[in-house]
């Protein structure tokens, strides 16, 4: 079916439907679409940790433990005290199943208690059916049970009263409900679309920070987190999220990077010793200039003996360098394994194809690039600073270096050991790791010891280099998954989730790619061997309406993380720029199930600290969106005949007829608004496609007129005109200037991207995202539109030139030729 474009003339020869009829009819199959599970508590449900006695319906799946069951046993056994043998033989079971509505899995719905500000009514949602029912027959017993005087007072009036009991979402009214296919099915599984896509929601956790590109505890009991920023800043956060305003660590003056959007040199890792409450040690990795040679440096430093929340910046010695003979490709993580060993992730040196030598560094076991490391740092205090493990792979190899565990890498960007099931620690030590990709595949890896991981013969589960690749000596390990450059272009590696508060996320390892933004997922099929592949997107409808909760975050994935608990959080930014503090990190939550109450409360130790504590305040806001199909796109391509690829791709669907309803309802719209990430631009060919971090684009030339006309825009990133998203400059009056996000939309920034050319707006930015213009002038301010103006000067705003902003509040668009979503950018 054609997609009807959007503003264009309607084909006469079809009814046009009212665009608030159109509203409606979506908002409605929305509703119905799935249901929204919610306890009173304006949480998830869960299943309570042994059997209910008395609400026993709920003992898989619901909103009470046994303390709360027992509650309402003896509330049960309070009313029937007061009932005659008649009326408890015709009640009882009709009361019973009253009080235990509090235990059910909608039991906010029944209450119509959706949100903390509303009040939550005393008796749940009744059908009408039911609700006669029991008047007829148990009306006696309803002052009982509530103290509602306006309830009470309709009692002798049934029509009165069962419309008082009434829901406005009638899906959701008491029996009904538990014969409602769209409510009971798959209840307390993790809620999927139509096409398999897994709709996990977020909390905000920091924001503020100049691309942030570690996230780590110290496992010292105080769960604390701390944040690097690639600048060479790792700031220190409490449990609530509060963060010390005196940095942890502060090496920025020693850390080699640049305001380039994608420069990949930086700080890059930090990990805390696994014995760090006993030496107070400190490992990070980050790029250095020595007497012009670029260099990567594993360095450590001990905590401060007067600031338990400072290193001593004196402490530093110097475990490791490696010389760097291109800027990119640095690796970058360093994890402490349970063995008590220190890995040290480098990429292969940079530059395009692995070009050094022969056969590249990453076959070449004699240096140390494009390899896993694994040292030994303890007891370091006198002597070498590290050892050679006795059971590394080739520390009998001549010609080898005896710090390699691993080989092949290209360029691993965020690699996890699993915790394993917390109950049967299946998978524990288990060594994941994103390996970015060259022209066309990005790939996961289970690293293990001795192994090589085949990079540059070969490229995920294709041949890079042919040569190579057909040597039957190269004995390579093959990833348990690829994904083609359609889905992605830099991989970010992530982690098995191990945590408690989201039980049905056990197991699944979650990561992303910082190119498209998108968040995805494999878990293993323990009878198969093989890895199954599910997309993540943010929960559309009524998934993340929870208080707290987002459903929205920024393009570049960055990196990911575990607190001390095990949860799992991710770091994104809008700007990918080691300067510009546009970074986020966000949890990830389940909210078709949570754990049961109290089973996952901490208590963290004390926390001395000194100088000022920063509040957190949270700046991400939850935004109404509807479901829109995905591109269809294959996951990666067949393996090699020797060995098989182990990761099947996503299963796609056609549209149903509720999709292009919601579709015509969009195109009747001027304006899209969406939460969608900005469609990653082009990288640059050249060997930097698979670039850790978003590359500089390259702007078309074009010819400008002599003289714009009035109302004529522009869009500027920075310095430089940007292509389809920037900073916001009209021309007014024979000069540039810009305009103020106050009261700025996405209905302004549509006005904009239109003029541009474009035929939708993904977002309107705020904040001077896109950089302030400084040389220019602010020449609107409190601009409103209708989104049908064709300038911003037919939108209302305030006098020319007049304004009550700064350059910090530079308003500015992101658009597109084509109708995308979140996870389509």
């Amino acid at each position: 079916m054609e997609r009807p474009r959007r503003g264009g003339a309607r084909d006469p020869g079809c009814r046009a439907w009212p665009l608030f009829a159109l509203r409606a009819a979506a908002l409605l199959l929305l509703r119905q679409a799935s249901g929204h599970p919610q306890c009173l508590d304006f949480k998830p449900p869960f299943k309570p940790p042994r059997p209910l006695a008395f609400c026993a319906q709920y003992s898989d799946f619901g909103c009470c433990e046994a303390q709360r069951d027992a509650a309402l046993l003896e509330r049960f056994y309070g009313v029937t005290e007061h009932l005659d043998h008649a009326a408890y033989a015709a009640c009882a079971n009709h009361l019973q199943d009253l009080l235990c509505q509090e235990c059910s899995p909608y039991a906010a719905h029944l209450y119509d208690a959706e949100d903390p500000s509303t009040p939550v009514k005393t008796l749940p949602g009744l059908c009408p059916d039911y609700c006669v029912q029991v008047w007829q027959n148990c009306r006696s017993m309803f002052k009982l049970l509530s103290q509602d005087r306006e309830l009470l007072a309709l009692e002798n009036n049934m029509a009165k009263f069962c419309r008082y009991l009434a829901l406005e979402d009638a899906d959701y009214c008491f029996p009904h409900l538990l014969s409602n296919k769209h409510l009971t099915q798959n209840l307390g599984l993790v809620t999927a679309d139509t096409e398999g896509c897994l709709q996990l929601c977020l909390v905000e956790v920091a924001n503020g920070l100049r691309n942030p590109v570690a996230m780590v505890h110290a496992n010292d009991g105080t769960h604390r987190f701390f944040i690097a920023e690639q600048v060479g800043l790792v700031w220190a956060y409490l449990p609530d999220r509060s963060r010390l305003e005196k940095p942890f660590l502060n090496i920025s003056e020693a850390v080699l990077t640049s305001p380039w959007e994608g420069d990949e040199r930086g700080f890059l890792g930090i990990v805390f010793h696994p014995k760090f409450k006993v030496n107070g040690k400190v490992f990070v990795y980050y790029s250095v200039e020595v007497k012009y040679e670029e260099r990567i440096r594993i360095s450590e430093f001990r905590i401060s003996p007067d600031d338990m929340n400072s290193v001593d910046h004196r402490s530093e010695r110097i475990i490791l360098e490696i010389d760097e003979p291109a800027s990119n490709h640095n690796g970058g993580e360093v994890l402490f394994g349970d063995d008590g060993c220190l890995y040290i992730f480098t990429g292969d040196g940079g530059m395009a194809g692995d070009p050094f030598g022969t056969f590249g560094n990453a076959q070449n076991k004699s240096t140390l690039l494009g390899k896993v490391l694994r040292i030994n740092v303890d007891n370091n205090d006198r002597g070498p600073l590290y050892r050679i493990p006795p059971d590394n792979p080739f520390v009998h190899e001549p010609k080898a270096r005896p710090e390699i565990y691993a080989y092949g890498a290209r360029n691993m960007w965020r690699c996890s050991f699993d915790r394993g099931d917390p109950h049967t620690k299946e998978g524990k030590g288990r060594l994941f790791c994103g390996d970015v990709g060259q022209n066309k595949f990005e790939e996961i890896d289970l690293v293990e010891k001795g192994k090589n991981y085949g990079w540059r013969a070969r490229e995920g589960f294709s041949c890079y280099d042919k040569k190579l690749c057909l040597n039957s000596s190269l004995d390579d390990v093959l990833p348990i998954y690829a994904y083609p450059h359609k889905m992605g272009k830099s991989v970010t590696g992530g982690y098995v989730y191990r945590g408690c508060e989201s039980p049905n996320l056990n197991g699944l390892y979650i990561f992303g790619d910082f190119m498209s933004g998108r968040l995805m997922s494999l878990k293993e099929n323990r009878a198969t061997g093989k890895w199954e592949y599910n997309e993540i997107c943010m929960g559309t409808g009524q998934t993340c309406v929870f208080p707290g909760f987002i459903n929205n975050y920024y393009q570049y994935i960055i990196s990911f993380a575990e607190d001390e608990a095990g949860e799992l959080y991710f770091m994104s930014t809008g700007v990918p720029s080691a300067t510009a503090p546009n970074g986020v990190v966000y949890k990830i939550v389940d909210t078709s199930r949570r754990a049961p109450p109290g089973k996952c409360r901490i208590d963290p130790l004390p926390v001395k600290t000194k100088g000022k504590l920063i509040k957190f305040v949270a700046k991400e806001k939850f935004i109404i969106k509807t479901p829109t199909e995905r591109p269809k796109l294959r996951t990666t391509t067949r393996a090699p005949a020797r060995a098989k690829a182990t990761a099947e791709p996503p299963r796609v669907t056609t549209p149903d007829w509720v999709q292009q309803i919601l579709t015509l309802l969009r195109s009747q719209n001027r304006v899209l608004t969406t939460t969608a990430p900005p469609k990653p631009p082009k990288p640059r060919k050249g060997g930097r496609t698979g670039g850790r971090r978003g590359q500089r684009r390259r702007n078309r030339p074009t010819s400008a007129p002599a003289q714009p006309r009035n109302g004529a825009v522009r869009i500027m990133n920075g310095n430089v005109e940007g292509k389809d998203r920037g900073r916001v400059e009209i021309f007014i009056n024979g000069k540039w200037g810009t305009v103020c996000d106050d009261l700025w939309t996405s209905k302004a920034a549509a006005v904009v991207c239109r003029q541009l050319g474009y035929a939708y707006v993904i977002r309107a930015t705020k904040k001077a995202e896109f950089g302030e213009g400084r040389s220019l002038p602010i020449l609107l301010d409190d601009v409103q539109c209708s989104g049908r103006e064709k300038s911003l000067l037919e939108c209302t705003h305030a006098d020319i030139g007049k304004h009550n902003c700064s350059h910090k509040e530079d308003a500015g668009v992101i658009c597109s030729h084509e109708d995308v979503t979140e996870s389509e950018q």
